[in-house]
């Protein structure tokens, strides 16, 4: 299933930020490994002084950055998971920022967040693996906007990216 497969009518129009990100010959299933291989390599580079620097003093750090990509594609596997199992139920919403004070995450070590990061990957692309393509197109209901399971898995794609750029902008 390719990126160019995505309708914009699978998905609110906040996370075309995210989706648009992805290239259109993306392949979903592939998509996740090669990102995979991005986020680690893009993350192991980033010197140790600066894993705990924020632009500004409300900011992130980025190994809250990390972790925020993590928790957030836990939440998107479990939405995109409840979808395609065709759950009609209205998902809600998270507050980002509640998540990020209490992971803890300038606690962690970059070894410990880039193994969360790694153990939370092999399952996302274990779910999208065991998902059929006719599932994948399923929609359902996120704070109260429409979503397919697979703008769900594009949007993940897209939202490492989203942070990633945010980094090379603002932090180093």
């Amino acid at each position: 299933m390719l990126k160019s497969d995505l309708q914009p009518t699978e998905y609110n129009d906040y996370f075309s930020r995210y989706i648009n990100l992805v290239s259109d010959n993306t392949d979903l299933k592939k998509g996740y490994e090669e990102d995979k291989k991005m986020v680690i390599n893009f993350f192991s580079s980033i010197p140790k002084d600066k894993l705990e620097y924020r632009y500004q003093p409300e900011k992130w750090t980025i190994k809250e950055l990390l972790q925020h990509i993590i928790d957030t594609e836990r939440i998107f596997m479990y939405r995109l998971l409840r979808i395609a199992r065709n759950d009609k139920t209205p998902l809600a919403g998270f507050e980002q920022d509640d998540y990020i004070i209490s992971s803890e995450a300038t606690h962690k070590t970059l070894e410990t967040l880039l193994n969360e990061f790694t153990v939370t990957r092999l399952y996302s692309i274990t779910l999208i693996n065991s998902i059929s393509d006719k599932n994948l197109k399923y929609v359902g209901t996120v704070s109260d906007s429409s979503i397919s399971a697979r703008a769900c898995a594009f949007t993940i794609l897209g939202h490492s990216i989203w942070h990633i750029n945010i980094i090379k902008e603002r932090y180093l």
